[in-house]
């Protein structure tokens, strides 16, 4: 199920690219709490000196924004177009291919992880495992940041499947992210939920975590 789940976000987001990479090329301007919350990741993952992973960076603006704050970012998505153009936007910095289900990476090679609005696309029960590579490829004491629609304290379930404009996607509880975190040997840091902004349909959710020190 993975595998096909791959390939139609794979090819959703190939399909819409040019568009999504116009739209959200300054998101970050307008949301100053998003800006905060990363700048607190750049701020706890830069003195430790290592990379970090922007996965399902898209066109990359996340990962030019962590560049800027200082941290030695490059970005991983599963879509070539994405990395197309973020190598023409930022060819600077480095953009790879991949899927974070299986990222090639060696074990603790990152000292920090950011996964914006990524986890919403993967069938939930394919989350464990996803949470597993993310604990794998931390360095000891590194830092992962979470970035995903989210539902408020009356939803019966930690999952909801929604009608995302470009593919399959789904809201996640808090709990059931910070659930699988620790279920991944992570640490919860922080949380926050905010209310959807002008022209947003859902809460957003974001989970600090890191892997113990060693």
């Amino acid at each position: 199920m993975i595998e096909s789940s791959l390939d139609a976000t794979r090819t959703a987001y190939d399909a819409i690219a040019v568009l999504y990479a116009d739209l959200f090329r300054n998101a970050l301007d307008e949301a100053p709490l998003d800006r905060a919350i990363i700048g607190a990741f750049a701020d706890l993952v830069r003195p430790g000196g290592g990379q970090v992973a922007d996965l399902g960076c898209g066109p990359g603006p996340n990962t030019a924004y962590l560049n800027s704050l200082g941290v030695p970012a490059f970005g991983i998505d599963l879509s070539p177009t994405m990395i197309e153009l973020a190598r023409k936007e930022f060819p600077d910095l480095r953009f790879e291919e991949g899927s974070m289900t299986a990222l090639d990476l060696a074990d603790g090679a990152v000292g920090g992880v950011l996964a914006w609005y990524s986890i919403i696309h993967l069938p939930p029960e394919e989350l464990p495992a996803v949470f597993a590579e993310f604990g794998r490829v931390l360095a000891p004491g590194g830092h992962l940041l979470l970035g995903f629609f989210t539902t408020d304290d009356e939803a019966p379930h930690p999952t909801e499947p929604f009608d995302h404009k470009v593919t399959t996607a789904y809201r996640l509880s808090i709990d059931h992210v910070a659930d699988l975190a620790r279920g991944a040997g992570l640490v919860e840091v922080a949380r926050m939920r905010r209310e959807p902004g002008e022209n947003e349909r859902f809460l957003h959710g974001r989970l600090l975590v890191r892997r113990p020190a060693e």
